[in-house]
């Protein structure tokens, strides 16, 4: 079959947000919330407790998103919810009072929209919140409750609080906060089907969806796809995947995944040694042990085999999201890892997304507190966004950068090189993570110089009888250099 994915994610770089973190409006917008107790914005963030970010707050900072170069943006869940990350949904059909609500949103995905940024939304379909109404109504009623075969029900009484008693029902991970939905009750199935399908009609761009593999419903997502894709084709169907999703990516469930599988790899070739190993989870991401350039040039190549290409294209590519430490805290602090693995992640086939704040060099530890709320503009490392701005730029610039072949030119010790190639136009990219000058001497089929430096600093030689050419790249540093 003919794999189809949308093609505005081959040109997005995304921009993922953690509503509650974000922005807060500056207008007094929230009547009900006027006196509320939030968390003071820039003290440590807690598990439970709610900083006060909302929907007007993002609206107001659309221009910074804009003149960043972001053309999409992930939210995690704004689902009303009891608590500050939402992935304990209460009800799909409204957004969370405090973020706004609907309203809200919808000025928000105008604004977006009128800025031609995409807008992808998280949908939690795999489970829902004990203070879901169809869970609360078994809670009221017990086995009399209309809707017992929604969830996974092993025995009463049901006990969702009381940890001295079994749950007696299933909820993810063992939480009993989340009880696990029944995908095999059509009912239930029907139920998310139109969830989707309503956001989609409201305007969204796509799904990211959360622990997809939990559900295993014999054609659940290929219904998903389909029902999605009639609405829109262009909609974008992503999945939290952390490993290998082959299975998944078949063309006839998601456009691609969280692609963990780059990320770790990335990080371990960057920031190497460096890596805290405290703030790494165990998990198919595995920014560690450190790598030489010619083990990453292997691993770089497990992953693009993996996918057919046209899957390859719209995979969303990352260094960092909500559910890991920040790069800066992984990397101990190095500003230098932090450039280059950026560098590496700006110039991969697929969509990028960078974490909120990590364009401004915002740490951050494991949850919470890689949840931080975005820092004020005196804290902004200003190196770090300009790095940003500049490669984000040249990836808007050159077509190569977003659907050009990958081919890799040289990997040895610490200096790995590549080439992006569409029709005419190529650029090479080096990057030297070791802590002296060294020399790549690389074998070139381009009959042209390749003299243009776009982006950091090199020197080049060029012999053009042999078509050799030979980079020196400084310690710890990167270059992105134009042929014509």
């Amino acid at each position: 079959m003919q794999i189809k994915t949308p093609d505005w994610v081959k040109h997005a770089v995304f921009y993922q947000i953690f509503p509650d973190r974000f922005a807060k409006s500056k207008q007094p917008r929230k009547k009900l919330l006027h006196n509320a107790r939030w968390e003071d914005w820039e003290a440590m963030p807690t598990l439970q407790g709610y900083k006060g970010g909302d929907l007007w707050g993002i609206i107001e900072q659309l221009d910074y998103i804009q003149d960043l170069g972001i053309n999409a943006i992930y939210f995690t869940p704004i689902f009303q919810s009891a608590s500050n990350h939402r992935y304990h949904t209460h009800d799909y059909y409204q957004v969370d009072p405090m973020l706004g609500g609907n309203a809200a949103f919808k000025d928000l995905l105008d604004a977006a929209h009128e800025r031609n940024i995409k807008v992808v939304l998280d949908g939690v379909f795999n489970h829902s919140s004990r203070g879901f109404f169809f869970f609360h109504d078994v809670l009221e009623n017990g086995p009399y409750s209309p809707w017992v075969d929604w969830f996974k029900i092993e025995a009463w009484p049901v006990s969702p609080y009381n940890g001295e008693y079994p749950a007696n029902y299933v909820g993810w991970a063992d939480n009993r906060a989340l009880p696990v939905f029944n995908h095999d009750n059509p009912e239930v199935r029907e139920y998310i089907m139109e969830i989707a399908e309503y956001w989609i009609k409201f305007g969204i761009d796509g799904w990211r969806l959360d622990v997809p593999f939990e559900i295993t419903t014999p054609g659940f997502w290929q219904e998903f796809r389909s029902r999605v894709k009639v609405i829109n084709p262009e909609a974008y169907i992503v999945g939290e995947v952390w490993g290998d999703s082959r299975q998944w990516l078949d063309g006839t469930q998601f456009d691609g995944v969280m692609n963990y599988l780059f990320a770790g790899p990335t990080i371990a070739f960057t920031a190497g040694d460096r890596v805290v190993m405290d703030q790494v989870q165990s998990r198919d991401y595995k920014p560690y042990p450190p790598l030489f350039a010619a083990e990453y040039a292997e691993k770089i190549q497990e992953v693009l085999q993996l996918y057919p290409w046209e899957i390859q294209l719209t995979q969303l590519n990352l260094l960092a999201s909500h559910d890991t430490a920040r790069l800066m805290t992984i990397a101990g602090g190095d500003k230098a890892s932090v450039e280059l693995a950026t560098l590496l992640l700006l110039t991969f086939p697929g969509a990028p997304s960078i974490y909120y704040g990590d364009e401004v060099g915002l740490p951050g530890a494991l949850d919470p507190d890689s949840r931080r709320g975005f820092p004020l503009e005196a804290s902004w490392d200003r190196e770090i966004l300009n790095t940003h701005r500049q490669l984000i730029s040249l990836r808007h610039a050159y077509p190569c950068l977003r659907t050009g072949e990958y081919k890799v030119l040289f990997a040895q010790g610490g200096i790995y090189v590549f080439a992006r190639i569409l029709g005419t136009e190529e650029l090479i990219v080096a990057v030297n993570v070791g802590t002296a000058p060294t020399k790549a001497h690389v074998d070139t089929a381009i009959q042209s110089q390749p003299n243009k430096l776009l982006y950091g600093k090199a020197e080049v030689e060029w012999n053009v009888e042999g078509d050799k050419l030979t980079l020196t790249v400084p310690p710890r540093a990167g270059c992105i250099l134009g042929v014509r």
